[in-house]
């Protein structure tokens, strides 16, 4: 992945400086600024200068040459890319466009005036920006492109407005010092790697209008803390939050179906998690090093668990997989050192994969199924491997779908599936309560 964005940067350096060199060779030049001309229409495009624009620039609103005005309507590609000595610009209300690579590379600069004029900002158009702390982008643009704002590792606050629809693949990648994001109503996509290694972003705001983050959007974004998941979200892609490290909780709503490979992957602060009933299947590596989970209840909608699903989930002490899984793959909760009880609904035994229960050290561990089932599980392959194997009655207590809280009390006592007394409020689960069964998120 390194090698392929060294070959992305030295193709966008190789294009830009072409770019550059086309044109300022045909452009006038009017009080230390370059301009292509189009005498047709009367308007100016901002360009690039052979000698590097550098310190304090203000582009005027319009500018004189043999006795025409023109109106300064652009800001052309490439115009100021590689001005490192470039300190701040100020765009004059009029220009609607600030063109692809337009401040590429602009490491000095630290201010950025955009009038409300300005309806679009191309890609890579703040491209490793650097110096740039704070940028406000005016209502009247619609989207955030490609690259927009990559590596501006100095941008610490950034305000999206309720006129942006979608946020470009890679459009804050590396932004480092960023801490906060309000992604607003409007917005209903969020780009592939969009806040990729965002590591100071501890707060992030999601509209009810998104419906799709896409892969790798929130990687490395250990600062991230929480995280609010609209129910207009229908997919999780992957390794959408992969390596968030100081996650502690997220919900899930009932309105995604599906969530990608490696989609929580390392997310060792992760202590809890809601799987909703519309997901149908968990995929390869998505809870794989989430050593902060102690419990975990797998929705009865659930017909597999992919490979390494729970692998390396070293706190892991409790797990539910309910009758409608048939199928678990390679390794899926190996290395769970913790694990004491896991509870599996299913009469007819899933199929394992190979060493699903490799190192989880499942001979100290109790394995709860159906009553009926006993004998089949202690003869079944890993399944045996348990060193306590009993049966529970599911049918003998009614299931309520209810969101019911639990309260342990003396007056209404709660026990577990194998009819022990609970001390404490229970943990995501399984329990019963007055002669009936309840399930905890």
């Amino acid at each position: 992945m390194v090698k392929l964005l060294r070959v992305k940067r030295l193709l966008a350096t190789s294009l830009l400086a072409a770019v550059a060199t086309f044109s300022w060779a045909d452009a006038v030049e009017i009080d230390g600024i370059y301009y292509n001309l189009v005498a047709k229409v009367k308007t100016a495009e901002v360009t690039s200068s052979p000698n590097k624009y550098t310190g304090d620039i203000i582009i005027p609103s319009s500018v004189l040459y043999d006795k025409i005005e023109y109106s300064v309507t652009n800001i052309g590609s490439a115009a100021f890319s590689g001005c490192s000595g470039l300190t701040s610009i100020t765009i004059p209300s009029g220009v609607t466009s600030i063109g692809t690579y337009a401040f590429y590379y602009c490491s000095g600069l630290t201010s950025v005036t955009i009038p409300e004029s300005v309806t679009s900002i191309g890609l890579g158009a703040f491209e490793y920006c650097s110096g740039l702390t704070s940028i406000n982008i005016p209502s009247s643009v619609t989207s955030i492109d490609d690259n927009t704002f990559n590596d501006c590792s100095g941008l610490t606050s950034i305000i999206i407005p309720n006129s942006v629809t979608s946020i470009g693949v890679q459009a804050f990648y590396g932004c480092s010092g960023l801490t906060s994001i309000n992604i607003p109503e409007g917005v209903t996509s969020i780009g592939r790697s969009a806040f990729y290694n965002c590591s100071s972003l501890v707060s992030v705001i999601i509209g009810g209008s998104v419906t799709s983050i896409g892969e790798n959007a929130f990687f490395g974004c250990s600062g991230l803390t929480s995280i609010n998941i609209p129910n207009s979200v229908t997919s999780i892609d992957n390794y959408t939050f992969s390596g968030c490290s100081g996650l502690t909780s997220i919900t899930i709503p009932n309105s995604v179906t599906s969530i990608g490979y490696d989609a929580f992957y390392g997310c060792s602060g992760l202590t809890s998690i809601t799987i909703p009933n519309s997901v149908t299947s968990i995929d390869n590596y998505t809870f794989s090093g989430c050593s902060g989970l102690t419990s975990i209840t797998i929705p009865e909608s659930v017909t597999s668990i992919g490979k390494y699903a729970f692998y390396n989930c070293s706190g892991l002490t409790s797990i539910n997989i309910p009758e409608s899984v048939t199928s678990i793959g390679d390794y899926a909760f190996s290395r769970c050192f913790e694990l004491t009880d896991l509870y599996c609904f299913a009469k007819n035994i899933p199929s394992l994969g190979t060493s699903v229960f490799k190192e989880s050290y499942v001979e100290y561990a109790t394995l709860h199924v159906p009553a009926s089932s006993v004998n089949a599980y202690k003869m079944a392959d890993q399944w045996k491997e348990f060193g306590t194997i009993v049966g529970f009655d599911p049918t003998a207590v009614e299931e309520l779908k209810s969101n019911k809280s639990l309260k342990a009390n003396e007056n209404a006592p709660i026990f577990d599936l194998m009819g022990r007394r609970l001390q404490q409020k229970p943990a995501s689960g399984y329990y019963i309560q007055g002669g009936k069964k309840y399930f905890v998120k």
